[in-house]
């Protein structure tokens, strides 16, 4: 297995001198900016969060439109399953655009970063190493890549969500952030995360508890005010529900199972 990782950075007059291909698949996030992309006799408009995949042998080509920096992985002989993963995201074998939430892309820009590191570093096994990060981001935009633009705004409000857990959910409220009527809201936002609003934040809310009991020392009250709590009481009780035991021996059970 061979891989080429790079981050470019160019001004809004930069472009491809024509079409280019070569037999290494690739995987570029567009990080900041904006620019054409185009292949296939199309063209399409790239922006920050988007991640373009390109399998081997397709002749393409990128354009600025304005200042703009991609991330860039080449990848070439990669095992069958990695590869798969590749295939499932592109689907009909074809070149593909698919866009990131703005927390998702953060933190796929977070994990490209670590990769460069791990491969610009003396390895033991380097072909090994290669195979589980180039799976690692293929899983992880297999998990949370968007195609159009109504799923992308659906992701902008599950990070909204994600960053508002303490407060009031009003889907009246989302709905019309999104853009949508509230019905049209629900069916689109349960088909992209697979539950209610409501079912969401309290998913969010359930990580962020576990979160804080597993990794800090803070009383029962800060944190059930952390996730929206204003009543210990009630907090006891919903995650009680949630998990089958209160938040108390649940920390302690944690501490138990680490030491």
């Amino acid at each position: 297995m061979e891989c080429k990782s790079f981050i470019g950075a160019h001004d809004e007059h930069w472009e491809d001198d024509g079409l280019r291909s070569h037999q290494e698949l690739e995987i570029t996030l567009i990080m900041e900016g904006s620019g054409r992309f185009c292949a296939h006799g199309r063209e399409a408009r790239v922006e920050s969060g988007n991640v373009v995949l390109i399998p081997s042998e397709v002749p393409h080509s990128f354009h600025a439109l304005s200042p703009i920096r991609f991330g860039v992985l080449l990848a070439d002989r990669i095992p069958s399953e990695v590869k798969e993963l590749f295939d499932r995201l592109i689907q009909d074998g074809g070149t593909r655009i698919i866009a990131l939430s703005r927390l998702d892309r953060d933190r796929y820009e977070r994990l490209f970063r670590e990769w460069l590191r791990i491969r610009s570093a003396p390895l033991k096994d380097p072909i090994r190493n290669y195979a589980v990060w180039v799976e690692l981001l293929l899983l992880f935009l297999n998990e949370h890549a968007y195609s159009g633009h109504q799923a992308l705004s659906i992701s902008f409000i599950g990070d909204y969500i994600r960053q508002h857990i303490r407060d009031p959910m009003h889907v009246s409220t989302l709905a019309e952030m999104a853009g949508l009527s509230e019905d049209g809201f629900r069916k689109q936002f349960a088909k992209i995360y697979g539950m209610t609003p409501k079912q969401y934040q309290q998913q969010c809310r359930l990580a962020e508890a576990k979160w804080l009991l597993s990794s800090s020392d803070k009383d029962l009250q800060s944190l059930a005010e952390s996730v929206g709590f204003s009543q210990l009481h009630s907090f006891s009780l919903w995650f009680k529900k949630m998990e089958g035991c209160p938040p108390s021996e649940w920390r302690n059970r944690q501490r138990l199972y680490h030491h």
